[in-house]
């Protein structure tokens, strides 16, 4: 298949047309309009510094039906401790430059430069992308962050500097999508560490039936509110 060159125009190629590796199409730009019609359309933005604007739609996609989030014993013993205090949309832009920077630190390269950084910043501030926090005596110890449409939660990025902080975090969150009727959380490509909560690879094209009919849920809301140790309090 052959990778399409975007235009000013606001459209993309269907998802179905990318590349094995799952690289669609490169150009473009990061407006809020882009990403939003893109991720309806199953596709997302992967780059690295200096490089273009890449968008992708991976076959097989990496999913996790709220219901089949796998919790260890000693995860679930932590979250009991109430280790962690949970937030949400109180440190966005804080939890976006952390993930960047920690990746960094850690010898790796990361996608989320100055415009991602800023795009999303403007999606959080209509109320599209949202952040998970995980505090600790203060401090940002942990977190994630994705964009919500409709019943769809995509997942975007997490970090963490304090052990099992973000997957505290992140089983707060897969706590709220549920209490909210979202059905569908797309960690979009595999990772080992996704595996372990209970993700699972699906076809595309069963990804994007689902995407679609999850897309017709109730409207996304304007802004999320999770009570401080959302789990743990029992």
């Amino acid at each position: 298949m052959p990778v399409f060159q975007l235009s000013e125009r606001l459209a993309f190629p269907p998802a179905r047309l990318a590349r094995a590796d799952g690289l669609l199409a490169v150009g473009g730009d990061l407006s809020p309009q882009r990403l939003l019609l893109a991720y309806r359309m199953g596709i997302f933005p992967w780059f690295l510094q200096d490089e273009p604007i890449l968008w992708w739609s991976p076959d097989p996609r990496l999913v996790l039906f709220p219901d089949e989030l796998h919790v260890s014993r000693r995860l679930r013993r932590l979250i009991r401790q109430a280790k962690f205090r949970i937030t949400a949309d109180r440190a966005f832009e804080a939890v976006i430059r952390a993930c960047a920077e920690t990746r960094l630190a850690e010898g790796q390269g990361t996608w989320i430069d100055t415009r991602m950084i800023d795009a999303y910043c403007r999606l959080a501030q209509m109320g599209y992308a949202h952040s998970v926090e995980a505090w600790l005596d203060g401090g940002l110890a942990g977190g994630l962050y994705g964009v919500q449409l409709g019943g769809c939660f995509f997942g975007e990025s997490m970090f963490t500097r304090v052990s099992n902080a973000s997957k505290v975090a992140f089983v707060s969150l897969v706590a709220f999508l549920v209490q909210h009727r979202v059905t569908l959380i797309d960690c979009q490509v595999t990772t080992q560490h996704m595996l372990g909560l209970g993700a699972r690879e699906i076809p595309r094209d069963r990804f994007l039936e689902l995407l679609a009919h999850a897309a017709q849920q109730p409207p996304e809301r304007a802004s999320w509110y999770l009570p401080d140790k959302v789990v743990g309090r029992k």
